[in-house]
């Protein structure tokens, strides 16, 4: 059951979580995937392939913005396919 970002991290990107990924699962930052990659998107993403389920990243997120798939709000339920997709792309 990986974990997704959901509406809330828009506009906010805030990387709280991605230094707590003990699997570097949340994408895109700039020390690796570069400033450029890091400004063109609107949001972090959970590559749920790699995403091994530990929450580490749902505390710390100052926005609420991370839920465990199974308990996205329904309104949300977009933003599952939303993260896969961006991986999916390469991105």
């Amino acid at each position: 059951m990986p974990h997704v970002i959901t509406a809330a991290c828009i506009g906010t990107k805030d990387r709280a979580c991605v230094d707590v990924c003990p699997v570097d699962c949340i994408h895109p930052y700039p020390e690796a995937d570069g400033q450029a990659a890091f400004d063109a998107t609107d949001q972090l993403y959970i590559d749920p392939e790699t995403c091994i389920d530990c929450g580490a990243c749902v505390p710390v997120c100052p926005v609420e913005a991370i839920y465990p798939d199974v308990d996205v709000p329904p309104e949300m339920e977009e933003y599952i396919q939303k993260n896969a997709e961006w991986y999916q792309k390469g991105s």
